[in-house]
């Protein structure tokens, strides 16, 4: 049996900017990335709401064409989120090994 305790729920965001740090992608795109490290896609309910608010704190900002760039604020946070991640997950390479 699997457990479903741990989801990304909590990362949304941070994969949103992380995505969005690579490339300029529309919230089609951003699903597909996502499901690609979830292995089920994104609702756009889920997506669309997130890209929203970082769109609302200057994070992310779209063009006419609905592709999201992230903006210097963005990567200002993003960054600023990277450094925590890597305080809080030191230890990924044992986490790794757990899961093989």
């Amino acid at each position: 049996m699997i457990m479903q305790c741990c989801d990304m729920k909590g990362f949304l965001s941070f994969l949103l900017l992380w995505n969005l740090s690579k490339r300029n992608m529309t919230g089609s795109e951003l699903a597909k990335e996502l499901e690609k490290r979830k292995g089920s896609k994104p609702s756009p309910g889920t997506i669309y709401p997130a890209l929203k608010e970082l769109a609302d704190k200057g994070l992310v900002m779209s063009d006419k064409n609905k592709s999201y760039t992230i903006t210097k604020k963005g990567k200002e946070e993003l960054r600023s989120a990277c450094n925590i991640f890597c305080k809080i997950f030191y230890d990924m390479k044992d986490m790794v090994n757990c899961c093989r």
